[in-house]
């Protein structure tokens, strides 16, 4: 099993908006008895509002400082899959705190996150004429630092979040190595 060779290792989970991130964290974490987090939905919590209060009323600088507080506080817990915001990987001191688990990306191809985020009006950096080409502009920015995950799941339109987990259950051995001297 999967959960018992990484040794109680937390996972996060990396990518753009609308990879499902969430999705596929709440079901590895139930297949593996894991605790779920998902740190946008802590962001809310703590900030009591929603991410798009916080971007219009203090700006992304201050929804990131807050992002990377709530992170700061979830590298410290085991056995969680950890469902992480698709800019958060920007910040080079968040990359301090995920490298307490196993980072995995979740790769979507531009036109699978169009269709999945398609008249969402809750996304802040997402206010664009052009969905395809913004998402573009995000994933070329982000690109150099999600590849800095140790691992990199590439996402069929057609998959379910099982199989996407089976995925990330069959690659995790050929990590294990560069994980287990992490800790």
């Amino acid at each position: 099993m999967v959960a018992e060779l990484l040794q109680g290792m937390s996972v996060f989970l990396v990518g753009m908006m609308g990879c499902g991130k969430s999705t596929v964290g709440e079901t590895l974490a139930r297949q593996w008895g894991y605790r779920f987090l998902d740190t946008d939905s802590l962001i809310e919590q703590v900030g009591h509002t929603t991410i798009a209060d916080i971007f219009a009323r203090e700006g992304e600088a201050a929804f990131r400082d807050l992002e990377s507080q709530v992170l700061e506080q979830v590298c410290a817990y085991t056995r969680c899959a950890i469902a992480t915001g698709g800019g958060i990987v920007i910040r080079p001191r968040n990359w301090s705190y995920l490298q307490n688990g196993l980072v995995i990306w979740l790769d979507a191809p531009v036109p699978l996150l169009v269709q999945r985020l398609q008249g969402d009006t809750t996304r802040p950096l997402l206010d664009s004429e052009n969905l395809s080409a913004r998402l573009a502009q995000l994933l070329e920015q982000r690109h150099s630092f999600y590849s800095q995950a140790d691992l990199k799941i590439t996402l069929e339109p057609e998959q379910t979040p099982e199989q996407i987990v089976q995925a990330i259950r069959e690659q995790i051995p050929s990590v294990l190595k560069t994980v287990h001297s992490k800790s």
